[in-house]
């Protein structure tokens, strides 16, 4: 009769026992799928520079690898402007020039996103403004990654510039794209 106890004892510790390990497992798992799909998202203000009137909100959302930019702008003249990515995320000179040139951490040339001859990380490029002064640019990239450890693509610590002019894709360093009138640092 011991002996059947003893059995008993010993069986019924395995199972629980087994039970505890696969509940922790589980737990690991569901603890590794809300990490796949943490969401990052930023939100900045532009300010006027350059004695401009231009002014917007900027969000970028992280999800699975895609970082999504979505800027509403106002106070532009009507038709074309450029909006880059720069090196600094300081917007305190009254012309934008402190925030730096384009952010390149590959230090490639100059040209419209994308392009086999090469870009800048800051490349975004040109949008379209209406009549009433008002612009919405978005723009997807899987190059890009809000507080990552690659340098190559974190984009805090860098700064929104929204250029008078177009850019022309081919001018060095920066496109020609005119004075700099609203800025943003790309901070937490």
């Amino acid at each position: 009769m011991k002996i059947v106890k003893l059995i008993s004892f010993i069986f019924l510790t395995l199972i629980l026992g087994c039970k505890g390990e696969n509940k922790k497992e589980v737990t690991n798992q569901e603890t590794d799928i809300k990490k796949s799909n943490t969401i990052e998202k930023i939100e900045i203000n532009l300010t006027s520079k350059s004695n401009s009137n231009v002014t917007g909100k900027i969000s970028f959302i992280e999800e699975e690898g895609l970082v999504n930019m979505v800027a509403e702008l106002t106070g532009l003249s009507e038709g074309e402007h450029a909006i880059h990515i720069h090196e600094k995320a300081d917007c305190s000179s009254p012309d934008g020039k402190s925030t730096g040139g384009h952010w390149n951490p590959s230090l490639k040339p100059h040209g419209k996103w994308g392009a086999k001859e090469g870009y800048h990380a800051g490349d975004i490029g040109n949008f379209n403004v209406d009549e009433h002064g008002h612009g919405v640019i978005n723009f997807s990239t899987n190059e890009w990654c809000i507080g990552c450890d690659d340098d190559k693509k974190n984009i805090l610590g860098k700064a929104i510039i929204v250029h008078q002019g177009t850019d022309d894709f081919t001018s060095q360093p920066s496109g020609a794209a005119g004075s700099r009138v609203s800025c943003g640092g790309i901070i937490q």
